[in-house]
Parts: structure tokens; sequence; C-alpha cells
């Protein structure tokens, strides 16, 4: 039996949209010099909620749990690109919720592409990262995901260039295990996806191209979330976090109407604030909002206790300082 366990991917904000007649950035002479880079961006991996999957030989493809059907349609895709003639019952045994901004079908679609990767390479073929992301359809726009589910931990990515595969990775660190993470994905919504993402984009390329954001924004992760990172000073990290993540939000207002996804995500994050916790944001399209804090139990009851939220809509998640992690049985030496 085949077992893969991954983490969900927090994404605190991109650096840049595409834009429709971006041209490359000016050198100190006024030169256009620099290609562009879209998307780009910040995230990080954590535990909790994660996926784990089972696979075992079968007489043909089937799937239980949750996201059965969309795990099936990743298999046979990774199937017919691989030549994998072999069947799997795959069970998927915790799976993180889709759509509320965790990234959870990236990391199922590359869970189980690593997975078939895996039983290939058995067979002499080789298959990167890069490749697997392809299999499923995946690092079109942001490729926080496909990093994390490699490497784990805090990540951040250049952006691409319009003729590269997906965005590169610039800058991979632990994240301190004494920082937890408070999760709150409120019940009955969910963020953004398919169609209407692609749609959103598109109507965002029609925005004027706002060099000066972008730079704002590349300066509060260089010289601000970083550093802190590395120095361990949690309210300085927070500050920087919260900073870049409202202003990766603003580029998204004129789609969906304010910093945030929905007015519950705004009150969320300002009741964290008003706690006294200063690293607070929505992760992706939302509605899954994050808070990273030495105090997270206390910061729940708090939320709880003022009727913001319900119990079971928060989940303390912690760092995931590597990459998913496989396990395949080897095939004994008389077969």
């Amino acid at each position: 039996m085949i077992q893969i366990q991954t983490g969900s991917r927090l994404h605190f904000g991109l650096f840049s949209l595409p834009a429709d007649h971006a041209e490359p950035w000016p050198n100190h002479a006024g030169t256009p010099t620099l290609p562009q880079r879209q998307f780009g961006g910040v995230g990080l991996m954590v535990k909790e909620p994660g996926i784990r999957l089972t696979f075992e030989e079968a007489k043909k493809w089937s799937a239980e749990g949750l996201h059965a059907d969309r795990a099936l349609q990743f298999a046979v895709a990774c199937c017919n690109s691989l030549h994998i003639q072999t069947a799997y019952h795959m069970r998927i045994v915790s799976p993180a919720p889709q759509h509320v901004g965790l990234g959870t079908g990236t990391q199922l679609g590359m869970a189980i592409a690593s997975a078939l990767h895996a039983v290939a390479r058995h067979d002499g073929k080789e298959c990167n990262v890069v490749q697997m992301a392809a299999l499923i359809g995946r690092g079109q726009r942001s490729a926080i995901g496909i990093h994390g589910f490699e490497h784990g931990g805090f990540l951040v990515e250049a952006g691409k260039r319009s003729d590269a595969e997906i965005s590169p990775l610039l800058i991979h660190c632990d994240f301190p295990t004494e920082w937890s993470i408070l999760l709150v994905v409120p019940r009955d919504l969910q963020g953004v996806h398919g169609s209407r993402e692609a749609a959103a984009f598109s109507s965002l390329k029609r925005e004027p191209v706002d060099e000066r954001a972008t730079e704002a924004m590349c300066r509060i992760v260089l010289l601000g979330m970083v550093p802190a990172l590395i120095e361990r000073d949690l309210e300085t990290f927070g500050e920087a976090l919260h900073e870049f993540n409202y202003r990766a939000g603003t580029m998204f207002r004129p789609f969906q109407g304010g910093v945030y996804s929905h007015p519950r995500v705004e009150q969320i994050v300002t009741c964290l604030r008003e706690f006294g916790i200063p690293g607070v944001g929505q992760s992706s399209w939302g509605p899954a909002t994050f808070a990273v804090t030495d105090q997270a139990h206390a910061a729940q009851t708090w939320l709880v206790r003022k009727g913001v939220i319900s119990s079971d809509e928060a989940i303390i998640a912690t760092p995931c300082n590597h990459g998913a992690e496989t396990t395949i049985p080897t095939k004994s030496a008389d077969g």
C-alpha cells in the first residue's frame, strides 16, 4: 500500500497581477530593461488540516472519501500521461476542505501525481515537480502550493515570466515551530475558484499596472517579513505580514468589493487585531483567515466567547517545515 501525507497551503498574497499592456521595468536611465513578472507571492505550509491518501492495487480505479471524484480525475490524467496500467483504490483519509483558501486542490493533485510518479519511477520513468504540476494542470499562476508540496516551510516565489512553466522559488526557510497559526474557516462560505477565478483574473488584467505597489510589497517582504522571521521577531513579522496581506487584498478590490472576500472575514481580522495579534489576514481568496501567534488557544477562546466564531470553525495549525512524505513498499528480491 502506498501512503502519502501533505500539509495545507496558506497564501499570504501576490506581488503583482498580469496586465494586458505590461512593459518591461525601466532601468536608471528610463530604458525598459527588466522583464515583467506576473503573480509571485508569499506563503506557508502548515500540517493541519492537511491531506493523507492511501493507494492499494485493485482491478479498476475507485476512490472513497471527501473529494473522491476530483481525486479520480487527477489520477486518470496522471495515468494517461505516465502510461500506468495498474489500477488503484484510493482512500482520502484526512481531507482538508476545498475552495476555502488552503490550496487543497493543488495538494490533492500533487499528492496523487507524486504517488503515481513513484510507481512509474520503479519502471524507469523520471518526473520532477514541474512536470508533476503540469500533469494536474497546476502552476499557471501561483506556484506556492507546488513548491510547498516539495519543500514545506515559508516560501517566496519570484513570479512568472511569460515563457516560464512555473514561477521559480526565490526564498525557502523553516518557520519557527514555537509559533502557531490559528486558522478560522467560516462555515457556508467559499472562496472564488474555477471559472469565476479565471474570470476575475481576466477582468483584473484590464486594471492599470501599479509598479509602486509591487515595489512596496517587495520591500515589506525583503526588509520586513524575512529578516523578522530569521530573527524570530514575532511582532515585527506579524505587522509586516498583515501589511503585505492587506496591500495584496487591495489589488482584488475591483473584483471582490473590498480588501477581504467577505464581511465575516473582515470582522474576524479586526477582532484578532483587537486581541493583540499583529499577523492576521486572509489566505488566498478566503474565507480562511490566519493569525500567526504564540497564544492561539487564548485567541480562539476569546473569539468564541465574543460570538465571532463557533469552536468548530477554528483549527490550531503548526508549521510544516518539510515536503510531502511518501511511503511506497519495496519489492522483494524474489518478486
